[in-house]
């Protein structure tokens, strides 16, 4: 559903957020998986707190709109969903790390691609989701 009790979000700050993750999430890929740490971090903020909460997204908003290149606003609520889905793969990929097993590569992956596609094509695939899920199933009106 669309939120409208949380202030909408930049998308071009939105596009560099995905950046900086995809950033992350090659960095763990060659580096260490550890490092999936900061894309979990942030997902669990931006994703069920907010972005007015997420010291990276008040930072690169800073930056961007002082400039004009925040980009138009956009409903925080898919992207809220899109930063939970961060946390959960990132955490996915942290804990098979911790129990040695390789397969961390795989949320890693998926990251990977979801990330590009939202920096670079600015399609965000959780944001879509989110929208055909509630056009199927609108929330009841009380």
């Amino acid at each position: 559903m669309l939120r409208f009790d949380v202030p909408p979000v930049p998308a071009n700050v939105i596009r560099l957020e995905a950046f900086v993750s995809f950033g992350f999430c090659v960095a763990a890929w060659f580096v260490s998986p550890w490092l999936m740490v900061v894309p979990a971090l942030q997902g669990l903020v931006r994703g069920f707190f907010g972005h007015a909460y997420c010291p990276s997204h008040r930072l690169w908003r800073a930056i961007l709109e002082p400039r004009g290149r925040a980009g138009r606003l956009e409903n925080a609520g898919a992207k809220m969903f899109a930063n939970k889905i961060l946390f959960v793969a990132s955490t996915a990929a942290l804990v098979l790390a911790g129990t040695g097993s390789g397969l961390w590569r795989v949320p890693v992956g998926a990251l990977l691609v979801f990330t590009t596609l939202e920096w670079a094509f600015a399609f965000c695939a959780a944001c879509w989701v989110y929208g055909a899920w509630y056009k199927r199933f609108p929330p009841k009106q009380a």
